[in-house]
């Protein structure tokens, strides 16, 4: 859809493939942050696009490169979450220069209480938990020159909403505006204009109707466009 726009697009793929670690778990930032220095010499201004664990990359890639124009994140983080080793050892979902980049730890115990299961309180508790490491994880993005967040108010994945607002309180306290759109009624996924209604993934609640999620699509595009 970027590329019908005018944008040379790429995506990539962080994790499953030859060399790379099976799951998100320590993940090199390095990867996005070549492929950055790359796009740049071929484009006037490099947008970095990610959704929910993307959206941790796509703010931390901004947060690195001067060559980052502006981020786009849906279902967004404020933090930097834990990912889980094939092992079962908990670290960090992300690496910079070699070295796992502090996180929020997830509450060992954790049960869910929906089927299929709903995450949404999980990263609630685990966020009071773990309060005092909240801070050290908290991802700067006032070092990025323009956000655009977009979060469903119906996100039973993670608090998407509350990540969103977390980012822009922290950018107005730098003096810096932020691009904040939801939709109540919106879940995890939201569908832009022309796009297919995505299926598969793991098995869990993402909230939302493919109404809802058009919807807040079609309110995040025009400013998406604009960047473009």
């Amino acid at each position: 859809m970027l590329a019908t726009h005018g944008a040379l697009a790429e995506s990539i793929q962080w994790f499953g493939a030859e060399g790379q670690h099976n799951g998100p778990w320590e993940i090199p930032i390095e990867l996005f942050l070549e492929r950055v220095r790359d796009l740049r010499q071929h484009c006037d201004r490099v947008v970095v696009l990610g959704t929910s664990f993307g959206s941790e990359a796509a703010l931390l890639t901004g947060v690195n490169s001067d060559d980052v124009a502006a981020v786009v994140a849906f279902a967004p983080s404020d933090v930097v979450w834990s990912g889980i080793t094939a092992d079962g050892r908990s670290t960090s979902h992300w690496t910079l220069h070699g070295e796992p980049l502090p996180y929020v730890p997830f509450i060992d115990d954790w049960e869910p209480e929906t089927d299929p299961p709903a995450f949404v309180n999980f990263y609630l508790q685990c966020r009071k938990k773990f309060a005092d490491q909240v801070a050290e994880a908290t991802i700067p993005v006032e070092r990025i020159p323009n956000v655009i967040v977009v979060a469903g108010g119906d996100d039973q994945v993670w608090p998407a909403v509350t990540h969103a607002q977390a980012i822009a309180s922290r950018r107005h306290e730098h003096g810096l505006e932020t691009t904040v759109i939801t939709d109540p009624m919106a879940g995890h996924r939201t569908i832009l204009p022309g796009e297919p209604v995505v299926v598969g993934g793991l098995r869990m609640a993402r909230g939302g109707t493919e109404t809802a999620d058009r919807r807040l699509g079609s309110q995040a595009w025009p400013h998406i466009e604009r960047l473009l």
